[in-house]
């Protein structure tokens, strides 16, 4: 793992740049004629994980900043795993981060006819062939690194024979997979890339937008570059893993009669967090085996997950600007990311109390009204220390509290600060209280908390200067909402996973999810919205579910992990 430089704001100079100084030199020398324009082309065939949000940032941002345009096109090529479901759910991730592609949403399958006449086109030029050799014996004939490919049985077919066959491939006269279009460049050529790729393949499966008008399907190589240069792209952004593909991607180009300017691939290093998974094949097996509870399970990296637990779009923006673009592959802290959801979350959500573990606290001294019923007292508590404008709230008081379990112990440990029997303590916003003695069920568990309150330090204050060393969270039991709260670790143990045996999944943490159902929340919770984060006082952020009106996942702690990490790595420590 390469360690990032650390944090100081959301405005940091990112780590590095390249691509928009490269625009920026296209522009000076009056290449594309000062046009800029980028595309995002995934494929429709799951959702949107984080390595895509930077990918985002990356097309969409380098478009806008230079004055250009951005198309959202899906790389439709493939009728076996690709649905609408996908589509819609990517047009609306990416606008959740912030970014509104022009419309009309763009498609390769758009350009199916046109990549079918170019096809055609290169057939005619003697530059591609009819190959009836099955997966395996193509594969096999490409050679290897070092090893020299060899050449297809049918490699040198007449042009006539070839667009016969081709054209009859169209036509849905051969059985799946017993014919492929193959371009004819170089068998012995050093990148791979290059040693007659398959331009398309015979496949029946019914596609999502064009149903069954085709039966011959182009490969992503043979239609990425080619829906470029329909579209006016300049600048193809890709991640390194198609460094390989650009030399494919310019041949493509360099031979066909183009209708504007040849687009330029160029490469950058996608992001990858410490434990986690982006492969989309991983990702889907996760789903299937019913390891997670879907695409949007909090636990997953989808922009789905994140939003649903609690992500800021904003932070995901600010960390994929910080960490940078640069040439070469690195891994990031996933504990950097949380200090950029930290810090955006510190500013705008809301302070609410909550009780995760509920202990039944009362104070035998609080008084009673002329009914005999329990006093009631509303204290004024802010809503957002960072921010002024967010105001107050009222909370209610009374004589029967919950309170966290782990913040009682009736035989302390060292340093144990928070409430034990003769200890004083001070619930937040209220008053100082001393434990007396405790209720016990019939196995000795501790089951309520006896105390006495200090009516002069009202609103939390002493008034003759005593100290206390603990403030306490609480909520008035008889005005407690029930609520369940989902507390997570990571989905993956290893910092990388399948690193030590290969597989991924060896490294899954079966711990990775904690569900409470008995917790205890302050009544102005009810007010919280669907998606909505907010701060329960001392126990971090949670988000409230979109969907149970009961729920709310952690979003990340209060404590900065990644400010523990860089101490650790600082010299001299």
């Amino acid at each position: 793992m390469t360690p990032s430089p650390e944090p100081t704001a959301a405005t940091d100079s990112p780590a590095g740049d390249f691509l928009r100084e490269q625009v920026r030199r296209d522009n000076a020398a009056g290449t594309f004629g000062g046009r800029v324009q980028t595309r995002f082309p995934p494929e429709p065939n799951g959702y949107l994980h984080i390595g895509h949000a930077k990918a985002i940032c990356v097309d969409f941002g380098i478009a806008a900043d230079f004055g250009g345009v951005c198309n959202l096109r899906l790389d439709d090529t493939n009728p076996d795993t690709e649905e609408s479901e996908f589509g819609e759910a990517i047009l609306s991730d990416i606008e959740w981060l912030g970014f509104t592609p022009p419309q009309p949403i763009r498609h390769a399958s758009d350009y199916f006819g046109q990549l079918y006449e170019w096809a055609e086109h290169l057939i005619a030029q003697g530059l591609a062939y009819v190959d009836d050799q099955d997966t395996e014996a193509i594969s096999a004939g490409r050679g290897g690194f070092g090893k020299e490919g060899i050449e297809s049985p049918f490699r040198n077919r007449s042009i006539e024979e070839n667009l016969d066959l081709f054209r009859r491939m169209r036509a849905g006269e051969f059985a799946d997979n017993t014919r492929v279009l193959r371009a004819k460049i170089d068998m012995n050529a050093e990148n791979m890339q290059l040693r007659d790729p398959v331009m398309y393949r015979i496949r029946r499966g019914h596609h999502f937008r064009t149903g069954d008008e085709w039966v011959i399907y182009p490969t992503y190589d043979w239609a990425h570059g080619q829906s470029d240069a329909i579209e006016g792209v300049t600048h193809s952004l890709c991640t390194l893993e198609f460094d390989t593909h650009r030399a494919l991607y310019d041949w493509y180009l360099e031979h066909l009669p183009l209708p504007g300017d040849q687009p330029r691939q160029t490469e950058f290093a996608r992001l990858e967090l410490t434990y986690t998974v982006t492969s989309k094949r991983r990702l889907a097996a996760l789903v299937a085996d019913g390891i997670v509870d879907g695409w949007d399970d909090p636990r997953m990296p989808t922009l789905r997950g994140l939003r649903r637990r609690g992500y800021p779009a904003k932070a995901i923006r600010d960390f994929a600007h910080y960490i940078g673009i640069t040439r070469t592959n690195s891994r990031h802290s996933i504990e950097l990311l949380e200090s950029f959801v930290r810090r955006e979350l510190n500013t705008s959500s809301q302070r609410r109390m909550a009780v995760l573990r509920p202990l039944k606290l009362v104070l035998t001294n609080w008084p009673k009204d002329a009914d005999g019923n329990p006093v009631v007292e509303w204290f004024e508590a802010v809503n957002n220390p960072e921010n002024e404008a967010d105001g107050t709230r009222k909370v209610p008081f009374t004589g029967e509290l919950w309170i966290e379990q782990d913040d009682f112990a009736e035989v302390p440990p060292p340093k144990f600060f928070r409430l034990s029997p003769g200890k004083e303590v001070r619930l937040r916003a209220a008053y100082f209280i001393t434990a007396t003695d405790v209720v016990k069920d019939e196995a000795g568990n501790v089951v309520q908390v006896n105390a006495t309150y200090d009516p002069a330090s009202k609103g939390g204050n002493s008034p003759d200067g005593r100290k206390v060393k603990s403030t306490m969270h609480w909520v008035s039991a008889p005005h407690a909402l029930d609520a369940q709260v989902a507390l997570y670790d990571r989905l993956f143990a290893a910092e990388v996973p399948g690193e030590r045996t290969g597989d991924v999944m060896d490294d899954l943490n079966p711990d990775s999810r904690e569900l409470l159902t008995d917790a205890k929340v302050e009544p102005a919770l009810a007010e919280t919205e669907p998606g909505q984060v907010v701060q329960f006082e001392r126990l971090g952020y949670f988000a409230h579910d979109p969907r149970d009106p009961i729920l709310f996942h952690r979003t990340v702690g209060l404590r900065d992990e990644w400010a523990n990490i860089q101490k650790r790595q600082s010299p001299g420590r």
